[in-house]
């Protein structure tokens, strides 16, 4: 085969849009996110986002912002990572949809070190204005995250709940773990909405049963505000010393999954800042 025959077919697929500038500078917007979530560069990090940025949430460009600050407030050494899976571009517009993670080590409370991690499946709407690209929205469409101290650390923790439910429709949550031996594990699981700032669930702790499976039966709310469901876990050991019992934490954490809900009406419910 003639060399030439290569350099045409290599130019015929930089006409095909192989090579596009758009997909090249939307993937450089994103990476550069991550790039500067790592740093906490604020600054430059919420410069990716275009002024009337709104994403599935609910949540406008200045509350993103606040809840950004704080995350990283409370943790500084968050190591952020991104998968882009499909770029789709028509004219000015974009629908891109990625895997992103998150993992930090966190501070020790009560002596038991502790791990976070998140992953989450995402799509991000870009927009190209004035020749850039910026994040106009973006829908999380599943997302785990693991907060884990101690002994909960090496647990196999399952919690399940449906990724998308109707509002105002029952649904049912499910914790499943293996507690070492002869520890004592208690468990909850809560739900709340989506929302900033972000409430804390209230907690009822019980025994966790024999079967090691933990249920609980919830009804989503009826304003189309997606929700986390919450797992709170305690590990405690006995020390009996001379007919005293004393008990020892030698781990907790919380496991959350988003259940997005879907509206029960057909008409298009306006998106609020909240």
């Amino acid at each position: 085969m003639s060399p030439a025959a290569f350099a045409g077919d290599g130019f015929k697929l930089f006409k095909l849009g192989i090579f596009n500038n758009d997909t090249r500078e939307i993937k450089s917007l994103l990476n550069s996110q991550v790039r500067y979530a790592n740093r906490t560069n604020f600054d430059k990090f919420i410069a990716t986002y275009d002024k009337n940025y709104v994403n599935s949430d609910g949540f406008n460009l200045e509350t993103y912002s606040n809840l950004v600050r704080d995350v990283w407030q409370t943790y500084n050494n968050i190591e952020y990572g991104i998968t882009i899976k499909d770029i789709d571009i028509q004219n000015d517009k974009a629908t891109v949809t990625v895997t992103e993670t998150s993992f930090a080590e966190l501070p020790a409370p009560a002596k038991l070190d502790g791990v976070m991690m998140s992953e989450a499946d995402s799509v991000y709407y870009l927009k190209k204005s004035d020749g850039d690209w910026k994040v106009a929205s973006d829908k999380v469409i599943s997302e785990t995250t693991s907060l884990l101290y101690g002994a909960a650390k090496d647990l196999d923790i399952k919690l399940t709940a449906p990724q998308e439910i109707e509002a105002g429709k029952e649904y049912t949550a499910s914790l499943e773990f293996t507690p070492p031996e002869n520890v004592i594990a208690i468990a909850s699981i809560a739900s709340d909405k989506v929302e900033y700032p972000q409430n804390q669930p209230k907690e009822v702790f019980r025994k966790l049963p024999d079967d090691n499976i933990l249920e609980r039966i919830f009804i989503s709310n009826s304003d189309n505000v997606n929700e986390y469901v919450v797992a709170s876990i305690g590990l405690t050991k006995a020390d009996i010393n001379d007919l005293s019992i004393q008990l020892s934490l030698t781990g907790f954490g919380y496991k959350i999954v988003r259940v997005n809900v879907v509206p029960n009406n057909s008409k298009e419910i306006n998106v609020k800042d909240r």
